[in-house]
């Protein structure tokens, strides 16, 4: 008579409900912390763009998480034990997956590194034939690789002193006498610092791909 949506449910409807009844019933049953992992589960499986193979991982652990937590108060006349074996499943065919991706990735690079090789030697025994044009294209090349290196190094010099300033608070808390803090970092710098290393080494991962 309480409930936020009626059965039949579908998947969304139980999220929906999950948070929904949260604090006043399922907090109750399972820790209230896994709160944040109906709120992982509602955000991705409905949002309106493809999953990446990162999103997927998540997704599958956090599922696996939940199943486990309430799997202490009943196995649900053994539906639960049966969906927790097939997400774990799911979990070891995307991890082998995964794994023939890096080796096919890793096999690649061994043949590009080759054949640059093979290029670089053909160009050591052959006549330097670049044009004025091109001689002149290889200092700003340069220059923008170098560029591209401080801007990586800025990154993660922002992200290290910002997480270091947020953990001098937390030990400031715990013993205020131990630590005197110089400055204090929000929770919001320490994330935004967190998203521009993850787009640093999205950028890495992608140059050293290619």
């Amino acid at each position: 008579q309480i409930l936020y949506l009626k059965p039949p449910w579908t998947l969304a409807n139980l999220l929906k409900c999950y948070k929904k009844h949260w604090m006043a019933v399922f907090g109750y049953v399972v820790p209230r912390s896994l709160l944040s992992t109906i709120e992982c589960l509602s955000k991705h499986l409905y949002a309106d763009k493809p999953f990446d193979s990162s999103t997927v991982r998540i997704l599958l652990q956090e599922s696996k998480k939940l199943l486990h937590a309430f799997s202490s108060r009943s196995d649900y006349n053994g539906v639960l034990p049966q969906a927790y074996a097939e997400v774990t499943k799911l979990c070891e065919t995307f991890g082998e997956v995964r794994a023939a991706l890096v080796e096919q990735d890793l096999s690649e690079d061994i043949m590009v590194l080759s054949e640059n090789a093979a290029c670089e030697k053909m160009e050591a025994t052959t006549p330097n034939l670049q044009s004025t044009e091109e001689k002149e294209l290889h200092p700003s090349f340069h220059v923008a690789q170098e560029n591209r290196r401080q801007e990586i190094w800025s990154v993660l010099e922002g992200v290290w002193n910002t997480m270091n300033l947020y953990s001098i608070e937390l030990f400031q808390k715990l013993d205020p006498s131990a630590v005197t803090m110089a400055a204090k970092a929000s929770f919001e710098e320490a994330f935004l610092g967190l998203q521009k290393l993850l787009a640093a080494v999205k950028d890495i991962r992608e140059g050293i791909g290619r």
